[in-house]
């Protein structure tokens, strides 16, 4: 008897398919971008950020091997980057100095960080609220690095670049982890019978 077992999803293989979602963030930004242009406004925050949000969203439940719920969390992060967006924008001023965005970030990542909480499993009782907790420092921090870069953020975007958009993204995918750790794969192992043949 030989036993085979089918490929499964480990944690490092999670946290490495949940961290190519980062590619979300920067589309969203773009595709809000082509439709309201610069944020500078409270309306082009509100649309800008929900488009955002959905695409967001939907990469976000994509590449969470099915931990996260789609039907929950794209909505939730629609609503909570179209919210957040516009409150951390209009809170600087639409300013786009360092202070500024990573304030925005932290406002922006409060909103959405609270939003998300809610759409995570209920039987993680208060632990979910870690996610909400992080969120803020970690879209600050990604605002802060992208202008490090030395993006043209003056630009007024959505949402920061590749570079803050793979270091929040591969540190989110370690708490999500941890929150939800990947469950034990339902593929049965094939086994496989041989017999010796006499002549």
């Amino acid at each position: 008897m030989t036993r085979i077992e089918t490929p499964r999803t480990t944690p490092i293989r999670a946290w490495l398919l949940w961290t190519t979602s980062f590619l979300a963030l920067p589309l969203g930004g773009f595709a809000g971008t082509m439709i309201t242009g610069r944020i500078d406004n409270p309306l082009s925050a509100v649309t800008g950020g929900a488009i955002a949000g959905l695409i967001i969203g939907a990469g976000q439940a994509l590449a969470s091997s099915r931990r996260l719920r789609p039907q929950t969390w794209i909505p939730v992060t629609f609503l909570g980057m179209s919210a957040g967006l516009a409150l951390g924008a209009a809170a600087v001023g639409y300013r786009t100095s360092l202070p500024d965005l990573a304030l925005m970030g932290i406002l922006n990542g409060l909103i959405l960080g609270l939003a998300q909480a809610l759409a995570l499993p209920r039987d993680l009782g208060r632990r979910r609220w870690i996610w909400a907790a992080t969120m803020p420092a970690l879209w600050g921090l990604g605002w802060t690095v992208t202008t490090l870069a030395k993006i043209a953020v003056d630009q007024q975007f959505i949402v920061f670049g590749a570079s803050g958009a793979v270091l929040v993204t591969a540190i989110t995918g370690l708490i999500l982890n941890r929150l939800l750790p990947v469950p034990p794969s339902n593929k049965p192992t094939i086994a496989l019978s041989t017999a010796k043949v006499h002549s």
